[in-house]
């Protein structure tokens, strides 16, 4: 499992399997507030 991290708080994890998943970090999290919409590529 890798974990990588964006100078913007946002992280993906990939797992063994090919399997990603995307986040935000907690500081992120606590500036934001609700996130309501999430525009991916």
């Amino acid at each position: 499992m890798t974990t990588k991290f964006t100078p913007d708080h946002e992280w993906v994890r990939v797992e063994a399997d090919g399997t990603a998943t995307v986040g935000i970090t907690q500081h992120a999290q606590d500036a934001l507030g609700d996130v309501v919409f999430v525009d991916l590529p």
